[in-house]
């Protein structure tokens, strides 16, 4: 390395110097009479030369000794670490050269090679534009980076191949586990010597996060069990449950490992960052039948509201306290017992809370959902409902950190509970209408306050109350409710008109108005 440094160094300071020199008579500088009729400049020519006598000697060198070939493969870096050194002698004998004939005057700045664009390339301020000599000095060391890195990903792949054989149904163990990580670390840090290095090394590192999650994914159960909501925790739960420990334990180690990557490219970072999304992804996969099963039976507890009594009127006006209705009573006991005997066992709470924070906005809504379409709605079933509301909040409460984060649906819960009590007149004319409460499910509030003559949406359709609310699920869209609701609300008018009645209901012209607000916004 020596040699050619001192080489190159010769060669430099003899082109430049013939770039600054002219002919004295002609005045034209030297280096133009060497380089004209496009043949390349004595620098350029003299390091393609170095660099292909440098493969050819490597390439004899390794041919003839095995032993040789092992080591440069082995020691890449190592060799590699050498290669940059030189490259860092040479730039910076240009950069203080180039100073040292500036400063001595007379240098022609449309030759300055400081303007050359890249640092790469100032050193061959005339060779060919597209030629880069860092590349073709590494370029000579091709051979052993491509069997470094594929010797790389083998040791990054066979612990992980190791502790999960073929047909076995046994996760890795937090030693085995603690293997992995450190050989993906071990590896980065080595490569750590070069930018192009640590990003190859990352990639496979990437290669090897993935190949985990496929490993992973084969022992997960996708199986009934997996997720019945019954009983306590299943085989196949309990695997799960593992897995995604498991997956959580070797995204927590890999964020640790890029947040310590300072010295490597961004890119190196983004590409096994970009790895960890799709360990997200499989503790989505794992949880969703849990989560899907858990949100079912949420919904199958609330819809029973229709089969209890709401019409009654107030039994004891004297009496403040009115019990919560039996569903919801069932409601809290279920989501208790299932956060205390499924989700207590996953060591990942945040990612936890996100999933079932979900479920508590879907319950909420669904609830309110249910309670608008109560019919008939008496005032001792409006005290029982209001009791529902305000034991809704503790019953979702196991479900997230804060009943106030939930968002939306918490403020619509906390909106639509005084409005149970109000005139219908104040009900439309509320502020939380449209803005927080949607026009719909006003609407199908108003309807428990009609005569049994307007009908409902559901009842008009002659649907069920589940039929209906899947109808809701598969029709986000406001427009195609309310327009639902209109023929709901055309429908009796077309009635009122058959029996030739003379009036319309009180709450008709409520209705009407609060919908034609709704489909003019």
């Amino acid at each position: 390395m020596d040699q050619i440094c001192a080489a190159s160094r010769q060669v430099q300071h003899l082109q430049k110097v013939l770039m600054k020199k002219r002919d004295p008579v002609t005045h034209v500088c030297f280096i133009d009479e060497i380089i004209k009729d496009s043949q390349p400049d004595i620098l350029y020519t003299f390091w393609n030369n170095i660099t292909t006598t440098l493969s050819e000697e490597f390439h004899k060198a390794t041919e003839a000794s095995s032993f040789l070939k092992q080591a440069f493969e082995g020691e890449y870096p190592k060799l590699l670490r050498l290669y940059n050194e030189l490259w860092r002698r040479l730039q910076q004998y240009s950069t203080s050269l180039q100073g040292a004939l500036t400063s001595s005057g007379g240098m022609d700045a449309s030759l300055d090679v400081s303007t050359v664009e890249t640092d790469n390339q100032d050193l061959f301020t005339h060779g060919k534009q597209d030629y880069n000599p860092e590349k073709a000095l590494k370029d000579s060391l091709q051979p052993y980076e491509a069997a470094y890195l594929s010797r790389s990903l083998s040791r990054l792949f066979d612990p992980i191949n190791l502790v999960f054989p073929m047909g076995g149904r046994n996760l890795p163990s937090s030693d085995e586990l603690d293997s992995i990580i450190k050989t993906i670390n071990s590896e980065l840090n080595v490569a750590s010597v070069d930018p192009s290095l640590s990003l190859a090394v990352a990639k496979n590192a990437a290669k090897t996060v993935q190949l985990f999650c496929v490993k992973s994914e084969q022992l997960l159960c996708t199986q009934g069990d997996a997720s019945q909501v019954i009983g306590p925790l299943t085989e196949g739960q309990r695997r799960n449950v593992a897995v995604v420990n498991t997956l959580y334990r070797l995204q927590q180690a890999v964020t640790k490992i890029i947040s310590g990557l300072g010295s490597c490219p961004q890119a190196a970072a983004e590409s096994l960052a970009a790895s960890l999304e799709g360990v997200q992804a499989l503790m989505r996969s794992a949880v969703h039948p849990l989560l899907q099963s858990v949100t079912d039976s949420i919904e199958a507890i609330i819809i029973t509201l229709h089969q209890e009594d709401f019409s009654g009127p107030l039994s004891n006006p004297d009496r403040p306290d009115i019990p919560c209705s039996l569903y919801m009573k069932e409601l809290q006991g279920f989501i208790s017992r299932v956060m205390a005997d499924y989700f207590r066992h996953f060591q990942c709470v945040d990612f936890i809370f996100e999933s079932t924070e979900s479920i508590a906005q879907r319950a909420i809504e669904l609830f309110i959902r249910h309670g608008s379409l109560l019919r008939p709605l008496g005032e001792g079933g409006k005290m029982r409902l209001a009791a529902d509301f305000a034991q809704m909040e503790m019953a979702v409460a196991p479900l997230c950190r804060r009943v106030s984060d939930l968002g939306k649906p918490y403020r619509m819960l906390r909106s639509f509970r005084p409005l149970l009590f109000q005139t219908s007149e104040l009900i439309a004319s509320s502020p939380a209408v449209g803005e927080l409460i949607p026009y719909s499910t006003l609407l199908h509030f108003l309807f428990t306050r009609a005569p049994p003559e307007l009908k409902s949406p559901h009842q008009r359709a002659e649907w069920s109350i589940a039929r209906y609310s899947q109808w809701l699920d598969d029709h986000p869209s406001e427009r195609d409710k309310l327009s639902l609701i209109r023929g709901a609300l055309e429908a009796y008018v077309q009635s009122v008109r058959v029996r030739q009645g003379k009036e319309f209901a009180p709450i008709y012209p409520i209705m009407l108005q609060l919908l034609q607000r709704a489909t003019s916004t």
